[in-house]
């Protein structure tokens, strides 16, 4: 079940992995509400989560889905009333390096906001490109993942304060974190003030 985590909390950065619900069954199994887009690896039978004070951690045993639904087991819970004490625990994992991730073009939503939005140069719309279109203020999971951009004061309108920009590589083809900007290559239309 539970194991002292003996990593210096301050040098971890840890991401929401699941909220556990019920319990499933006698043998200690639970229900588990998954906030991450990377369930077969984050749980997986041997992986770690930690609770959000990283003092607990806790090993899957086993793992299953049941009508897209995630049901685990961890090491130490071997009853109904070990999986019930349980019931609206967070649990948290590691985020990944994030020098891998940019080298395979992957990015926590986090580490996106707050990116200004420029124009990409050469760009579809054939006008000059680098002009700051705005910030990106949240990015919407869903099938395909949005930006939500809050549009520079020259292209808002009163109708218009924000677009959404689908985050695929043909229409975001730059994401600098280090300079804190990414690059937009808009078909026309899509953003709203820019002809």
């Amino acid at each position: 079940m539970a194991h002292d985590a003996h990593e210096d909390p301050q040098r971890l950065e840890l991401l929401r992995v699941c909220r556990i619900g019920r319990a499933q069954g006698l043998k200690g199994e639970v229900t588990v509400q998954s906030f991450t887009d990377e369930p077969e690896e984050r749980f997986a039978p041997g992986s770690t989560l930690l609770s959000k004070d990283t003092e607990r951690r806790y090993v899957v045993a086993a793992s299953r889905t049941f009508k897209n639904r995630w049901i685990l087991r961890f090491e130490g819970v071997e009853n109904r009333d070990d999986a019930e004490a349980l019931n609206g625990f967070e649990l948290y994992g590691r985020a990944e390096d994030p020098e891998r991730m940019a080298e395979d073009d992957e990015w926590y939503p986090k580490d996106l906001i707050g990116l200004e939005a420029r124009l990409s140069e050469p760009n579809m719309l054939g006008i000059p490109g680098e002009r700051v279109l705005g910030k990106v203020v949240d990015v919407i999971d869903g099938p395909q993942s949005l930006l939500k951009i809050r549009l520079d004061a020259s292209l808002a309108t009163a109708d218009e304060r924000t677009a959404l920009v689908p985050f695929v590589e043909a229409l975001v083809p730059c994401v600098d974190l280090g300079a804190r900007y990414l690059t937009i290559d808009p078909p026309g239309g899509l953003i709203p003030g820019l002809q």
